[in-house]
Order: structure tokens, then C-alpha cells, then sequence
């Protein structure tokens, strides 16, 4: 009996011995808190892909760039092309398809987020009177906001995310009368946009009123939440986890996380974030326990030689 139990003591040992250093490894795999980007890149928007892979896009000529939130290595796998731009942008691991809002051209472009090849592109609006400005991949549709105007675009997507045969599939929706507008020439009113987990509810942020809204994505009625008179000024991109909503507010390099209430007709500022890295933020997205943000510097005039990177930031919870 002794030497059973010191035979099986030493299997024990020896299999805690395989097992433990490999734990203390994988405990060990640090991300930077830092990715730096191709200088002169001018990204706006960044997604997740699959496992811990990133993409951003360049304002300056709707380039993608494809990098590794684990090792900070990347490489651009679509080289743009003048007068293209590539702003918010999200991601769905149904197809691997990469969707981008294209700025000023008034389109949306789809790539492989494998190959980077486009695999579509499609016109939402008129090049130059409008800006589609970011977008939300759902199980029936990817949502596009319109910084410009008062409505927001529908791409009907198929069980497995396929892409609409028709162009004339692709919806136009105006906001309800309760979306204020802020009128004039290149203001900002609609822009970052989120949405429940189903899918049957939008939420889109007016940057020029610093709102939120609640939005049905069908059929436009829009309804303000009310956050007991605080503000998201500079409100840009938008992220939930889990039932808090995060708000990039750009300029201030802050980001505000909002507790709604479960019919989102309200919510409360609970927490703000920041971190000294942060050089106008734009959008984030989210992996494991982090969020990760892209530096537009809109605070400085872009050149070549322009430094960008993405950044982490911790989240308590």
C-alpha cells in the first residue's frame, strides 16, 4: 500500500512539475501598453479580428493595417488609394470580413481580413456633402452613420455574414424628429454607433451635442438618453462591455463609462478613464481585460514623419 501511494505521489509530482511551469508562462505573457503604427498612418478607427489580432485605418488613403495586440507587429495588407478614406470600422467573425466607413467618399468598402483583399464596396451618399463616419456589424446588418446628414444606413447581411447580392438591399433610414441636427457645413452630429447584443436596438452619439440616442435600426424613431444633465461632448467612438457603455470623448483623451438603465431611456457617468499615453483617441475596441485605443492627434497637423500607435488600457473589472 506505501509504495502505491508514493508511486502515485510521484505521478502526481512529476505531472504538477509538467504542468505548473506552463501556467506560470502563460501567466507570464505580457501585452505592451503601447503598439506603435506606421508614421504618417493618420488612423481613425480600430477592431479586433480573430485571436488577438488588430486592424486601423488611414484617413489619408483608406490603407489597412493588420497588427498583433500580443506583439506589436503588423503590416499594412491593403495599400489605399488617393482620395480614399477609412474611418470607424467593425468586424465579423462570422465571414472574416472587415467593414470600413469611408469618410468623405460617401462609401463603405468590405475586406477579406485575411487577405486584405476588397471584396466589396459599396455607395452609401454623395462623395463630399456627406461623411459616413463608423459602423456596428450585427447578425442581420452592418449599421453606418452619416456625420452629415440626419440618417444612418442599413447593409442587410445573410445568416453567415453574407454580403447583399443587390445594392438596392442596402437602406437609407432617416433619424427620427427627436435627433437634433446641428446644422452647417462640416458638422459632426452622428458618429460613433453601438448596438444591443441582439441587434434590435442602436445606440448613436451626437458629437456636436454631446447626446446619446437611442435608435430602432429599422425604422429611425430616435429618443435621447437622458444622463442627468452631464454631457459626452466630443463624444466619438462607442463600445459596450457587457452593459457599460464606453464613450471615447477625443480632445479631452478620456473615456466615460455609462451605466444604462436596461430600456436605455437613461444613464449615469460612473467612471472616467485616461491614461497619459492617450493623444486624441478616437475609437476602441475591446480585448480580454483591455481597451485598446487609436491616437488620431487631431491636435497636430499630420505629416510623414507623424508618429500614431494604439494603446492599452487596463480596466479595473
Amino acid at each position: 500500500m506505501f509504495r502505491q501511494k508514493s508511486r502515485l505521489f510521484v505521478i502526481l509530482f512529476l505531472f504538477a512539475s509538467f504542468i505548473f511551469p506552463l501556467s506560470v508562462s502563460a501567466a507570464r505573457v505580457s501585452y505592451p501598453e503601447v503598439v506603435s503604427l506606421p508614421d504618417g498612418f493618420r488612423p481613425e478607427g480600430i477592431a479586433v479580428g480573430k485571436g488577438h489580432t488588430f486592424y486601423t485605418g488611414s484617413l489619408g488613403n483608406g490603407a489597412i493595417y493588420r497588427g498583433d495586440l500580443r506583439t506589436g507587429e503588423g503590416e499594412v495588407i491593403f495599400d489605399g488609394q488617393a482620395g480614399r478614406m477609412a474611418v470607424g470600422m467593425s468586424f465579423d467573425e462570422r465571414s472574416g470580413y472587415l467593414f470600413v466607413a469611408g469618410g468623405l467618399t460617401g462609401q463603405t468598402f468590405v475586406f477579406d481580413g485575411e487577405t486584405g483583399d476588397e471584396v466589396a464596396a459599396y455607395t452609401l451618399s454623395s462623395p463630399g456633402a456627406s461623411f459616413i463616419n463608423d459602423v456596428i456589424v450585427t447578425r442581420q446588418a452592418a449599421y453606418f452613420t452619416n456625420s452629415f446628414e440626419k440618417v444612418f444606413y442599413r447593409v442587410p447581411l445573410g445568416p453567415a455574414g453574407e454580403l447583399p447580392d443587390d445594392p438596392e438591399e442596402i437602406q437609407s433610414i432617416p433619424l427620427g424628429e427627436n435627433f437634433v441636427q446641428v446644422p452647417g457645413a462640416f458638422v459632426f452630429n452622428s458618429n460613433g454607433i453601438e448596438a444591443s447584443e441582439d441587434g434590435d436596438m442602436l445606440v448613436i452619439v451626437n458629437t456636436a451635442r454631446g447626446e446619446l440616442y437611442r435608435v430602432n435600426p429599422l425604422y429611425g424613431h430616435a429618443d435621447l438618453i437622458d444622463l442627468g444633465g452631464m454631457s459626452v461632448s466630443n463624444g466619438d467612438g462607442l463600445l459596450f462591455r457587457g452593459s457599460d457603455l464606453y464613450v471615447v470623448r477625443n480632445q479631452l483623451n478620456q473615456i466615460d463609462v455609462i451605466e444604462l438603465d436596461p430600456e436605455w431611456t437613461s444613464g449615469e457617468i460612473v467612471d472616467s478613464l485616461t491614461n497619459s499615453n492617450l493623444r486624441v483617441p478616437t475609437t476602441a475596441a475591446a480585448f480580454g481585460n483591455a481597451l485598446y485605443l487609436v491616437n488620431a492627434r487631431f491636435d497636430v497637423t499630420p505629416t510623414p514623419d507623424t508618429e500614431y500607435e494604439a494603446v492599452r488600457l487596463s480596466l479595473k473589472h
